[in-house]
């Protein structure tokens, strides 16, 4: 018998959006033969179904038996789904009206069983039906459910609360108790709503129509959807660009706040790219489609953040296990509650019994339940309107554990490209003269350090935007392993380095002195020469970006230690860490030993991050506890390998991203506490005969709502090191 193939079915199911509704679709599908790992995005109510079916009836017949509706979910991309069913409104007008028609009747029948000092008149029973009927239908029918498929849930509970109300004659109570949880139930959802429209609001960044150049040179309005990678687009001032790019022409300043999380727009000239979702600002451009819709840096993250939310955080997987041990512990108390006293002691039934039907209220475990899922989507929200995208909750609350950074040097401490920073003459000419002439010899190089040379010199300096021009040169030769020579007005010139003038026996004491200084800072110094004579000395460096330092001051703020690692020479590497602020410089490492010195790490420290460009420290990147990928807008690779990616090259975002999980962690920890606080006085409460049915419903709906908000918070955190 062959090996069968895996299928991946994704569908939309409009009533799961709590994880009641999950735990039962796992306990029915899990029955399902051939179904194998599911995956729940309850904030889309998606869920996707990995099987071995030949065709998808089973799985609609199993979730239509726990009343559950199945819809294939659209195959467009996050972007693209504007209109499908997942976005229709959580709560109809219908239901509102029920819920209406259902308050007003539980109020009434209170009202008149006051009046009328009987809970059970004729007119009292009927305004309670009324009120449960249109209220409290829909949880009725979930507890049958789950009474069929031994399911001990909240609806189980509630359910199993009213029949029991309704069996000792509190019809008021049990109309009132209903109406509470389904409000309840409606506010708890319509908060969800907020918290994932949080998310889903990133998609109506990107607008739906793009001005796009035809072969005929026409300027036409054509969807988004139809835009083919290539085509030549443009965006006016004050409008959101509608795909990836890279500009061709024109001019402008780019908000690109919701991808990378800089505040200040960027400048845009012809050669740089820009995104789907960001707003130009003041200039016209015109650029070349590199995307098409659903594979936009944009749409990536969302893609990446709505995965996220199905994997489960440490904290998430602790609570759903005490849920599962809580609910049913919960359940035979409250039964021994109803049953002992009576029977061993000769206690009247009823008010046990009673005592027992709070109890079982009280035990609904969706407050505990749900304050780990809206507190994790919340920090992911945070963390992608930041530019920073979290590959999951358990890389976002790990964070927090993080002792020690080892970072890599060339494209996250520096720019990853060198530039000239110093020129000292060595004759009496002036410097910009001597670089022009070391430029000329360059010109014809493509060594890294030759490029640095002649853009120092070709970089217009008068802000017209002119290069500066080279002079001529002839009988241009490279010389391997020491640098290049050519003829410029008759004269030989050498751009070289330190052994190529020591061969040309001109090394005098002010050449030695000045490359001595330049290479105890860290730099490549190279000398421009004739043969009799050296001209200046080159100091050539990978510069450190602008914000490595304030971010290493951060982390060691947050009370983690800096470790930089670089394949460059030790020299280099501690003048580098020494401008930065880096605790423990290692240079002459190769790839594999950079994994040795992550192990020696996680030894000393435990969780230990490492953060590089996505793709050469991938080794060190996957062994680390947490893989941070810099400068990572508009790159594939890094943005799906990575556990954490900064989508611009601001170090600054990995100490905000590490106070974000601790802040995310002190939420969860205050949620879990507050959950089960609320409920333990409640008990105590319902044990002594001071709790009714409709307070046990107001502490559980409450306790639902304070954690529900309290999450939420975390949208408003900005990731601010100084607190």
């Amino acid at each position: 018998m062959g090996i069968q193939t895996m299928k991946n079915s994704t569908f939309i199911i409009r009533n799961m959006d709590c994880p009641t509704e999950e735990a039962l679709i796992r306990k029915r599908l899990g029955a399902v033969p051939g179904i194998g790992e599911l995956a729940f995005n309850l904030m889309d109510r998606r869920l996707t179904v990995m099987h071995t079916l030949d065709d998808e009836q089973p799985i609609h017949d199993a979730l239509r038996e726990i009343g559950m509706k199945a819809v294939p979910a659209p195959q467009a991309q996050p972007d693209a789904c504007s209109n499908c069913e997942a976005d229709m409104p959580m709560v109809s007008s219908r239901t509102w009206a029920f819920m209406a028609v259902s308050g007003v009747a539980a109020i009434a029948s209170e009202i008149v069983a006051w009046s009328s000092a009987s809970e059970q008149s004729f007119a009292v029973i009927a305004l309670a039906l009324l009120s449960i009927a249109t209220g409290g239908f829909s949880t009725l029918k979930k507890g049958w459910i789950a009474l069929k498929t031994f399911t001990l849930n909240m609806n189980f509970l509630m359910s199993f609360a009213v029949i029991g109300a309704i069996a000792i004659g509190e019809w008021p109570e049990a109309a009132v108790v209903i109406f509470l949880f389904a409000l309840a139930e409606l506010i708890e959802t319509l908060s969800l709503e907020r918290a994932k429209n949080a998310i889903r609001g990133l998609m109506a960044m990107a607008p739906e129509i793009a001005t796009v150049r035809l072969d005929s040179g026409e300027w036409r309005e054509i969807a988004v959807a139809d835009v083919q990678v290539g085509q030549t687009a443009r965006v006016k001032p004050g409008e959101r660009i509608p795909l990836d790019g890279m500009v061709t022409a024109g001019g402008s300043s780019v908000n690109q706040a919701p991808i990378t999380g800089e505040s200040i727009p960027v400048a845009k000239i012809a050669g740089d790219p820009v995104f789907a979702g960001t707003l130009n600002e003041r200039g016209m451009l015109e650029f070349r489609v590199t995307a098409n819709k659903g594979n936009t840096t944009l749409a990536r993250i969302i893609r990446s953040v709505q995965e996220a939310q199905g994997q489960r955080a440490p904290t998430q997987r602790f609570v759903d296990q005490f849920a599962r041990y809580y609910t049913p512990a919960v359940v035979v108390f409250a039964v021994l509650v109803a049953v002992v006293p009576p029977l061993l002691f000769g206690a009247a039934f009823e008010p046990w019994f009673y005592k027992a039907l709070v109890m079982l209220v009280i035990a609904c475990p969706c407050a505990l339940v749900i304050s780990t899922p809206v507190t994790v989507v919340s920090g992911l929200a945070a963390a992608a309107r930041q530019g920073i995208l979290v590959k999951g909750g358990a890389h976002l609350e790990n964070g927090r554990l993080i002792k020690a950074v080892a970072l890599d040097k060339t494209g996250t401490l520096t720019h990853g490209k060198p530039v000239v920073t110093d020129v000292i003459p060595l004759v009496e000419q002036p410097a910009d003269a001597l670089l022009q002439l070391a430029a000329s010899v360059d010109a014809h190089s493509e060594h890294p350090i030759a490029a640095a040379i002649v853009s120092a010199w070709q970089t217009p300096v008068d802000g017209n935007g002119t290069p500066r021009l080279l002079l001529p040169a002839i009988s241009f030769e490279s010389l391997t392993g020491r640098g290049a020579k050519a003829v410029i007005d008759g004269q030989l010139y050498y751009v070289s380095n330190h052994r190529q003038v020591e061969e040309l026996g001109i090394c005098g004491p002010h050449v030695e002195e000045a490359l001595r200084r330049l290479e105890e800072e860290g730099k490549t110094a190279v000398v421009l020469s004739t043969e009799n004579a050296p001209l200046c000395v080159i100091g050539v460096a990978d510069t450190v970006r602008e914000h490595s330092a304030e971010a290493i001051r951060q982390l060691h703020a947050l009370g983690v230690v800096s470790v930089m690692l670089t394949g460059d020479n030790q020299t280099t590497a501690s003048a580098i860490a020494a401008q930065v602020g880096i605790d423990d410089a290692r240079g002459n490492l190769l790839p594999e030993e950079k994994l040795a010195v992550i192990d020696d790490l996680i030894r000393r420290y435990g969780k230990v991050g490492m953060v590089g460009d996505g793709i050469n420290d991938a080794p060190a990147l996957a062994k680390a506890s947490i893989g941070f990928a810099m400068g990572t807008a508009g790159t594939d690779t890094a943005i799906e390998t990575a556990d954490v990616a900064l989508m611009d090259d601001d170090l600054r975002k990995l100490p905000h991203f590490i106070q974000l999980s601790r802040d995310t962690s002190r939420v969860l920890r205050q949620n879990i506490t507050l959950a089960i606080g609320i409920k333990a006085v409640f008990f105590v409460l319902a044990l002594a005969g001071k709790a009714t049915l409709w307070m046990a419903v107001f502490a559980d709906m409450g306790a639902s709502l304070i954690v529900v908000f309290n999450g939420m918070r975390l949208l408003k955190i900005t990731g601010d090191t100084k607190k």
